[in-house]
C-alpha cells in the first residue's frame, strides 16, 4: 500500500510543476520504464520512481537551473553554461534527493544520466534512458518503431541505437554535442557493456 501512495504523491507533485505535455511524457516514461523493468527483472517501483522524476527540473527556467547549480556546488561544464537546459538531469537528480526525499543512489543516477548516458550504467539507468526515448507519446525520433522492438529484445543494442541516432541528429543539425554522450556511445560501441557482465 505504501508504494502506491508514494507513486501517487510523486505523480501529483509532477502534475504541479510540469506543463501538460511534459506531464504526459513523464507518465509515459513511468509506464515504459515499468514495462522494461518487468522484462529485464529490475525493481518495478524504482523504475516508476525514476521515470516520474527524470524531468522534474525540465520546466524550470535556465536561470533557476543555473542558480541551483551555483548554490549547491553542482559542477557546470562550459557546454552546459551555454545551454543551461542541458542541466535539467543534474538538477533533477538534486531535486529528487532534496525536495522529493529520494535516497536511493541508483534512482538518483538514473535521473542524472537519462539524457547523455554514461559508462558502465546500471540496469535501472539503461531502462530510464531507453524509456525516455521510446515512450508512447514520442513521435519524431528516427527509427522509433525499430528501437521500440529492440528495447524489449536487447537493452544494450537499443541504447547504442539511441546514442547513434542522437549523435547523428545533433551533427546534422549542427547542435552542440555533450562529450558525455560521445563517451557513452564509444563505451557501448566498443563492447564496454560486454565487459561489465
Amino acid at each position: 500500500m505504501k508504494k502506491e501512495i508514494h507513486l501517487k504523491k510523486l505523480r501529483k507533485a509532477m502534475k504541479k510543476v510540469q506543463d501538460n505535455g511534459r506531464f504526459e511524457h513523464t507518465v509515459g516514461v513511468e509506464y515504459t520504464a515499468a514495462a522494461l523493468a518487468m522484462r529485464y527483472g529490475c525493481d518495478i517501483q524504482k523504475a516508476q520512481t525514476a521515470g516520474l522524476l527524470h524531468d522534474c527540473a525540465k520546466c524550470l527556467s535556465d536561470d533557476k537551473r543555473l542558480s541551483i547549480c551555483k548554490k549547491n556546488h553542482i559542477p557546470v561544464t562550459e557546454l552546459e553554461g551555454r545551454n543551461p537546459f542541458l542541466l535539467h538531469a543534474k538538477v533533477g537528480s538534486y531535486l529528487a534527493r532534496e525536495k522529493y526525499g529520494i535516497k536511493d543512489r541508483d534512482i538518483l543516477m538514473a535521473i542524472q544520466s537519462h539524457t547523455t548516458g554514461r559508462k558502465n550504467m546500471s540496469l535501472l539507468e539503461k531502462i530510464v534512458f531507453v524509456a525516455d526515448y521510446i515512450e508512447p507519446g514520442r513521435k519524431h525520433a528516427p527509427n522509433l518503431s525499430e528501437i521500440r522492438k529492440l528495447a524489449f529484445l536487447d537493452l544494450d543494442k537499443a541504447m547504442l541505437r539511441i546514442l547513434e541516432d542522437t549523435l547523428g541528429y545533433l551533427k546534422n543539425s549542427n547542435g552542440d554535442i555533450d562529450p558525455m554522450t560521445e563517451e557513452t556511445w564509444r563505451y557501448y560501441y566498443g563492447g564496454g557493456a560486454l565487459h561489465e557482465k
